[in-house]
């Protein structure tokens, strides 16, 4: 079943997509697998087990049970055709995890497909705000028929589908209570979740309750999975305080600079709103309260390292710095590859002459000999003038790869204030050889020193001060003199050991063995940590210019080359034992695992990841090894198949790559081909039950 075309006229439930007091299992992992059920049956997804393993590990992240007696679990998922709604009234109530301790009788699963759109994704939030009205979920309670389901939960999300126009029923159950005085106090926020599908709307919704209950005027801005309805300008401004309920990064946190801030997981807003708009409130007039700090966009919010622990904010300022850097090595490295294309690859020895003393107002003397080369191209004297200027313009960039690196990690601890000492600490680690191992740890003491600066309560005058002076100068002073008084030494002798030890490794037997590591570590998490971790080492050591540099190159570009060509190869050989999204994915994957994008393998991972990541990480290891032991060499840092020229030894280059490709391939198909089998037993013994 296709998604429909006119989705503003497509219900997010309907009956047959809801159970009355059903009996679905004593735990929360049996009411999931039931609700998929649910909504597979219904025709809004390719296969239960997809659906279900996908909401089961969004459910292992974080509970959804909340308090009242309701659980959501929801995912996003490549095996939802059509974004849908699975209910269930059970007959005896399940433990969701909710904070109140209380089971769950009423259980939704939002069901989003990969790629759902801003209109359905307003619809679910708006589901979500309704299940914070205790009108709402009454009516739910005492629904008589699924079809009565159906229409209260259309009359929430989408009221101009009924026949009858009929207002939302939860709006007419009761008279409104006579609202309390209003205060003349403003509080604004931010409100997000992993999924950004339903606690970032309860959240919202929860707290603008509350701040009715309160007479105060409370707007919070969800900043979920569709486009953001960011808060007015002026409210913002007017406001006189802040709460963040957020399991992500703020976006647009410099709005709120100077504003006393209440910073709690998005959870703790759903559970006791209340608490928080109290809390808010008595840190309006509190002098020492927390506020948000002075030019912290882009960054963390101030406190947020209270709820996210230490090692997962360090992780994720590295894959900040790591995802920066990339573009400088892809354009630098693919330039450098070029000016050896035109130029052969003696033109490192006089490139940097023929570049500077000529222009095109001053072309250097083309008949000359000795301005030829070697090359790709046969060459000549023009083809060295062009490839001096591709290699320098690509050693140019390339120079900036530690810079950037140790200044974006530093953005991702500090935002913009991290910046510039994160850079000026990437460039003095260069200065002093220290490599890209100084630059990183320049960049996280950057980081971190910006970001207290950043918290510092200072006077009102001094704000305005300390994101584009006061940080910036104190952190580049204390941090770069640390690095040239104490650690500058160490770190350069560490990484002068490395390299010598990897080279030698490289060039001795031991080659096959660093390439059977690097292959294990590119298919590992496909494009996370741990691959860019071994292809930050691998880029960083094309700067030596030697044998073993390249051929380490090689094998980490050839081994993260495998998984999504793999894939793309096991569903074209059976493409019955994959669904139609993943065989869509399969064609896509042919082109980006040729151009070294391991990124495509990521879909079929996220969907059944104990039959993709093993497979692959043996095909990588196997690739690597093959790589290392053939002496492939390339003087490129990216672009798989289409920087040939920069391979040597092209022939081994791909039947490395191809040995990889058919061991990940087989393996993944006997996996799949297992798993077939055994549900086809499953299915044969239940009918024989039956």
């Amino acid at each position: 079943m296709s998604q429909p075309t006119n989705a503003a006229n497509t219900p997010l439930i309907v009956p047959e997509l809801v159970r009355l007091d059903a009996s679905a299992g004593t735990d929360k992992q049996a009411v999931i697998n039931y609700l998929a059920d649910v909504v597979a049956a219904a025709g809004r997804a390719d296969t239960t087990e997809g659906l279900a393993a996908d909401a089961l590990a969004r459910e292992a992240t974080a509970p959804t049970g909340i308090p009242g007696g309701i659980a959501i679990p929801h995912c996003r998922s490549p095996h939802v055709l059509a974004p849908s709604l699975g209910f269930a009234r059970l007959n005896q109530p399940v433990d969701f995890g909710a904070a109140d301790g209380q089971g769950a009788d009423l259980v939704f699963m939002i069901a989003a497909p990969a790629g759902a759109d801003d209109f359905h994704l307003q619809l679910l939030a708006k589901l979500a705000r309704g299940l914070m009205k205790s009108e709402f979920t009454g009516a739910l309670r005492a629904a008589a028929t699924p079809e009565d389901v159906a229409r209260l939960v259309t009359e929430q999300v989408q009221p101009e589908l009924l026949d009858d126009g009929a207002a939302p029923a939860q709006e007419d159950a009761a008279a409104p209570a006579a609202a309390p005085a209003d205060t003349g106090r403003v509080i604004v926020g931010v409100s997000s979740c992993p999924t950004g599908i339903a606690h970032t709307f309860m959240a919202a919704e929860a707290l603008e309750q509350a701040g009715k209950e309160r007479g105060v005027t409370v707007r919070i801005e969800g900043q979920g999975s569709g486009k953001i309805d960011w808060l007015d300008a002026d409210l913002v401004e007017a406001a006189d305080a802040v709460i963040f309920a957020h399991d992500l990064p703020v976006k647009g946190l410099e709005r709120f600079a100077g504003k006393p801030v209440i910073d709690v997981g998005v959870k703790a807003a759903v559970n006791d709103a209340g608490s928080l708009v109290d809390q808010a409130l008595a840190a309006i007039d509190d002098p020492g309260a927390k506020r948000v700090a002075a030019g912290a966009g882009g960054g963390e919010a101030e406190g947020e390292e209270e709820h996210v622990h230490w090692a997962r904010r360090l992780q994720r300022s590295v894959m900040t710095g790591v995802s920066y850097m990339i573009p400088f090595v892809a354009a630098g490295g693919l330039l450098t590859a070029l000016g050896f294309l035109f130029g052969g690859y003696d033109i490192t020895n006089n490139a940097s002459n023929i570049v500077t003393d000529s222009s095109l107002w001053n072309l250097p003397d083309l008949a000359n000999p000795d301005m030829a080369a070697p090359n790709a191209l046969g060459g000549s004297p023009l083809m060295a003038y062009i490839g001096a200027v591709f290699f320098m313009l690509g050693s140019t960039a390339m120079n900036f790869l530690v810079p950037a690196l140790a200044g974006y990690t530093a953005f991702g601890l500090a935002g913009r204030p991290g910046i510039a000492p994160g850079f000026a600490m990437g460039a003095l680690s260069v200065a002093i050889g220290a490599g890209f191992i100084g630059g990183l740890i320049g960049g996280l003491l950057a980081g971190y020193m910006a970001s207290w600066l950043a918290g510092l309560d200072v006077p009102r005058w001094l704000r305005s001060l300390m994101p584009v002076v006061i940080i910036p100068l104190c952190t580049t002073l204390v941090v770069g003199s640390l690095m040239y008084m104490v650690l500058g030494n160490p770190l350069a002798s560490f990484m002068t050991w490395m390299s010598d030890s990897l080279t030698s490794m490289a060039e001795s037997g031991s080659g096959v063995v660093l390439g059977i590591i690097v292959g294990l570590m590119m298919c590992f998490d496909l494009g996370g940590p741990v691959n860019k971790a071994a292809y930050l080492f691998a880029t960083a050591g094309l700067s030596a210019a030697t044998t073993a540099s390249y051929e380490i190159m090689a094998a980490v570009m050839a081994a993260g080359m495998v998984p999504p060509l793999a894939l793309a190869l096991a569903t074209t050989v059976r493409p019955g034992l994959f669904t139609d999204v993943e065989r869509d994915n399969g064609r896509a994957a042919w082109l980006l695992g040729a151009s070294f994008i391991s990124e495509g393998a990521i879909p079929f991972a996220a969907a059944d990841p104990l039959r993709i990541i093993p497979p692959s990480m043996v095909g990588g290891a196997v690739t690597g090894a093959l790589s290392m032991a053939l002496h492939v060499g390339s003087r490129a840092p990216h672009g798989g198949i289409f920087v040939f020229f920069a391979i040597d030894n092209l022939l081994g280059f791909f039947i490395s790559i191809i040995a990889g490709m058919v061991v990940t391939a087989t393996g993944v198909l006997i996996l799949k081909q297992a798993r077939a089998r055994k549900l086809v037993a499953e299915a044969a013994a239940e009918a024989a039950a039956a």
